[in-house]
């Protein structure tokens, strides 16, 4: 609800309904009183209304929560627009070295056109008109030693300097000029000081029309001439009067042509000539129009955007970038519409993307977030964050640091300080993680330290990494031993009995066979043959195998005659079914 009534009033403020503007973003800060980008936008609102101190403290607001919840939550503490609305509402109230500091200090966070412009104008307005009192000569006025002197022969302001309270006022104007400024907007008789003290009648600017009061001093000569002057004045004002109602009968109200309005359909037609020439995949034609319209028409910056897709889609992403930077000048400068600006940053981002430099593609992602939040951004941004970290990862790897750490980890380990070898295993893993002794030696450090867990799942990594590691079959079944689940662990031994090949490792997977096998007897020592069934088909893997028809049809046959067990034994699948099912109980051997 709060962004709606932001967009509402940005809308608003871009057609100079200040009122209206002011009173959206006021709405949306009572539901988001905490949103920074609200309290920017309201004060310059104020500021086109030149409710200057009014806009000076939102623009202080929306500081102060940057410098509160930036470090809380994930925006951008180094938010520039903030000084931008300082500088403006300050400057509006000719506090000309403070608006200075604001422009500068956001400067010094982004070079942003809009604070460039600020600056320059505050610092042209400081040396026109000078500061406070002194631009409009209050200081030599003031400072003038026959000030009382002057009012006291002046009828008009002779007469308050019977206020002893007024007379202590004006004394201390006359130390301090700059203090008199803003009592012309409270005491009405500082107007008659000024007049004397300039020698004019400051009151003949309030006369009402056809008054016949004159300044003090002047004396009507006659009367007579008086009333006749003024018989004279009033036939002459009705002839006047008579004349412009002839003159409004003669006039004919003629509808002058809106000349802005005919130029932007000109660019219109120039954009969508490009637009076809994009579609037919003409770039060089559309790159052509689209500048064009700009050109006819620079109050539109999609033209500039969408010249940028064309160069986007050539291929040349540096020109690409600078029509996009141009669209972003020129959007703040005309107060473009801020999804406009996100849009023109987000392509920014694609085209870093797309030219291989993801830190900076990030970076303008960002920007664009914060301007208006899209899931077309925020899903690039993930993309590119997920690609740097890769890129990261695979920098990162070293085969030989690898080996080191591992050898690293080995000592450690044969020293009983099996945290440090977990630590030392996985920098290992890290650089180089195709290598599966990595994996399988940290599962051994993280069984002694009874982190079967994380033991079984190294165990499993190792194996995807490199099927033919016999050592991690072992290892694995080690670890399902030591979780008490037999009959996985001598699933787990039985294959890495099939992967070795070259029988290096016979004797200890014999030895891990025997173990799990006497464990496994020990286990299930008294136990019926209905009890052995029940419990092996508790195991999903078991009822599956018993509900196949396919293996309902082998363990019939196999019944009838043991040895045509041994002619499907071939099948890999089959073997693998029939083991699980020995394993389980289900089928005894002699």
């Amino acid at each position: 609800m709060a962004d709606a009534l932001k967009e509402e009033g940005n809308k608003a403020f871009q057609a100079k309904d200040y009122d209206k503007a002011i009173e959206l973003f006021s709405k949306a800060l009572e539901l988001d009183p905490n949103n920074f980008v609200l309290w920017s936008n309201r004060s310059a609102a104020k500021a086109g209304k030149r409710q200057w101190q009014a806009a000076l403290e939102d623009a202080e607001q929306a500081s102060l929560l940057i410098s509160r919840y930036g470090s809380c939550i994930k925006v951008n503490p180094t938010w520039s627009k903030g000084y931008a609305r300082k500088g403006a509402a300050l400057h509006g109230q000719r506090r000309y070295d403070e608006a200075i500091q604001a422009y500068e200090t956001g400067l010094k966070i982004e070079d942003s056109p809009a604070l460039r412009k600020g600056l320059k104008e505050v610092v042209e307005a400081k040396h026109e008109r000078g500061e406070g009192a002194e631009a409009v000569g209050l200081g030599k006025l003031f400072g003038d030693k026959d000030l009382f002197a002057k009012l006291a022969a002046n009828p008009r302001t002779a007469k308050h300097l019977a206020d002893p309270a007024f007379v202590q006022k004006l004394s201390a104007f006359q130390q301090n000029p700059r203090l008199a400024e803003t009592a012309f907007q409270s005491d009405p008789r500082m107007i008659d000081v000024l007049g004397a003290l300039m020698g004019l009648d400051m009151q003949g600017f309030t006369r009402e029309e056809g008054s016949d009061e004159l300044p003090p001093g002047v004396v009507r000569s006659q009367d007579a001439p008086s009333e006749a002057s003024s018989s004279t004045a009033q036939q002459q004002q009705q002839q006047t009067k008579k004349e412009e109602e002839k003159q409004k009968e003669e006039d004919v109200e003629m509808a002058e042509p809106d000349e802005d309005a005919e130029v932007k359909k000109e660019a219109e037609a120039e954009k969508k000539k490009g637009a076809e020439a994009y579609k037919a995949r003409d770039l060089d034609t559309a790159i052509v129009h689209f500048q064009k319209a700009w050109d006819i028409y620079p109050k539109d910056i999609t033209f500039l955007t969408n010249l940028a897709a064309a160069y986007f889609e050539k291929g040349d992403f540096d020109k690409c970038i600078e029509t996009c930077e141009k669209a972003v000048e020129e959007g703040r400068e005309i107060h473009a519409d801020f999804k406009l600006i996100a849009k023109a940053y987000g392509r920014i981002g694609s085209a870093y993307q797309r030219k291989g430099d993801l830190p900076t593609a990030i970076k303008y992602f960002n920007k664009s977030l914060t301007e208006h939040r899209t899931p077309d951004i925020l899903t690039k941004l993930r993309q590119a964050e997920r690609d740097q970290a890769e890129q990261a990862r695979l920098a990162y790897i070293d085969p030989e640091k690898a080996a080191a750490a591992r050898e690293e980890g080995n000592a450690l380990f044969k020293k009983g300080d099996f945290a440090g070898a977990v630590k030392a295993y996985t920098e290992a893993i890290k650089r180089d993680p195709q290598d599966p002794r990595g994996y399988n030696n940290r599962a051994n450090a993280y069984t002694k330290l009874a982190a079967l867990p994380e033991a079984l799942k190294d165990a499993e990594e190792a194996i995807r990494v490199d099927p033919k590691f016999v050592k991690a079959y072992v290892r694995k079944s080690h670890v399902l031993f030591a979780m008490r689940d037999y009959m996985k662990a001598i699933e787990a031994v039985q294959q890495a009995a099939d992967v070795d090949e070259e029988k290096k490792h016979t004797r200890e997977i014999q030895e891990q066979m025997f173990k799990c096998q006497q464990a496994m007897l020990s286990q299930r020592e008294g136990e019926s043959e209905e009890e052995t069934l029940q419990r092996a088909m508790r195991d999903p893997e078991v009822a599956k195998i018993m509900g196949d028809p396919i293996m309902q049809s082998i363990l019939q046959q196999a019944q009838a005659n043991p040895a045509a067990l041994q002619d499907h034994m071939k099948n890999p699948t089959v073997r693998q079914n029939i083991m699980k099912l020995i394993n389980a109980g289900i089928i005894k051997t002699r």
